[in-house]
């Protein structure tokens, strides 16, 4: 292949659905970088063109059942291969695993390196129940991994991170992304459907309340409720469980991970975006990017007392923090009888993203850090 690729972004993770691989690709297209893309997932749900088709690759698997397992050793043997095919003038790891061979890959031939961190990964493994698995081996891997992930970023030529409060802190050139809504991904709530309808988009697990959720919806039997994104597998039995038990009347529907702009088509006609995360060690100081895309398509949200999430829900008079799922199903009951009261909080909510949210600066900004990388 003869193509100029300027950036090679390698995931070993997070698959082509990701919500933030498609805004930091995007970025990048609408820089005029050309973009090849190594990560696990249907081609259907790759980060959509925006407007040169010859701008971005979606490299394709040279390997089977590893291409779909989630399992630390096939992230492993992804990280290794997809470095060693990529082509970019830039090496792009935005998987802890790929830090390491994109580094040394990167500085054996001359390229350059940048990094991501979604999150603050050595205390999310403190929420991961694999992680204590087999006398905690695996999560001793998996830590012993992210540190060198963090060494070798520190040292890269870009470290991007996702909020103030994820390290690494002293990189050598670190950049804060936050994961800003991209509008163009977004469809508005618009006009209220008239049976009451909540949403959640983003992972299903315990810790991000799944099942708080999913006690709110039984406590709630007047509401409707979606929820987009893939459930965990220690919580999937417990979901198979519930809805064959608790969901006779089809009020619940979860509808799988879909790439961003298919999963935000789901905001048309809603009332409520949820997100109700536990005060675990990787959330007590983080702000979840839904909070901001609640606001941005029209949706009132109704949040945990995270401390970020109550100062920004506070501030943009934007939704309500409740602390159980009896208090959220009480607040659906009372936004339910008090729809004007409801309507004024989703414009509220609206009017703030509009005014505060600057998405165009904060991924121009990074797109022309990759740009100067390039030549």
């Amino acid at each position: 292949m003869s193509e100029r690729i300027d950036v090679s972004i390698i995931s070993s993770g997070a698959n082509l659905a990701d919500a933030r691989l498609h805004r930091l690709t995007r970025a990048l297209l609408r820089a005029g970088l050309t973009v090849e893309i190594f990560a696990p997932g249907a081609m259907k749900d790759a980060p959509g063109l925006i407007k040169d088709a010859s701008a971005l690759y979606i490299r394709t698997p040279w390997f089977g059942e590893a291409w779909r397992k989630t399992n630390l050793i096939a992230r492993y043997h992804r990280s290794r291969v997809f470095t060693l095919r990529s082509r970019g003038l830039v090496l792009y790891a935005i998987s802890p695993e790929s830090v390491a061979p994109a580094f040394i890959v990167g500085r054996f031939l001359r390229r350059k390196v940048a990094v991501d961190f979604f999150e603050d990964y050595l205390r999310l493994l403190e929420d991961r129940r694999w992680a204590k698995k087999y006398f905690g081996i695996l999560g001793w891997i998996a830590k012993s991994d992210t540190k060198s992930a963090l060494w070798f970023a520190k040292r890269s030529d870009l470290t991007t991170v996702a909020d103030v409060q994820v390290p690494p802190f002293d990189a050598r050139n670190r950049l804060v992304v936050r994961n800003l809504p991209d509008l163009s991904l977004l469809t508005l709530s618009g006009e209220r459907a008239q049976t009451p309808r909540a949403i959640y988009i983003g992972d299903l697990r315990a810790s991000r309340g799944l099942h708080a959720m999913l006690k709110v919806a039984e406590l709630s039997p007047d509401w409707h409720f979606d929820f987009v994104g893939g459930v965990a597998a220690a919580d999937q039995e417990f979901v198979d469980e519930w809805m064959r038990e608790k969901n006779t009347n089809n009020r619940v529907r979860f509808l799988g991970k879909l790439p961003p702009a298919e999963a935000w088509k789901t905001a048309a006609g809603a009332w409520v975006g949820l997100s109700l995360l536990e005060n675990t060690p990787a959330f007590v100081e983080a702000v979840p990017s839904k909070l901001y895309e609640y606001m941005s398509v029209g949706l009132a949200s109704i949040s945990s007392p995270l401390p970020r999430c109550v100062e920004l829900i506070a501030f943009s008079n934007s939704g309500a923090i409740e602390s159980t799922p009896e208090g959220v199903a009480e607040r659906l009951r009372y936004w339910r009888g008090h729809v004007a009261e409801l309507d004024a909080i989703r414009d509220h909510a609206s009017r703030w993203a509009a005014e505060n949210l600057d998405s165009e600066r904060e991924y121009a900004n990074f797109a022309a850090e990759m740009v100067n990388l390039t030549r």
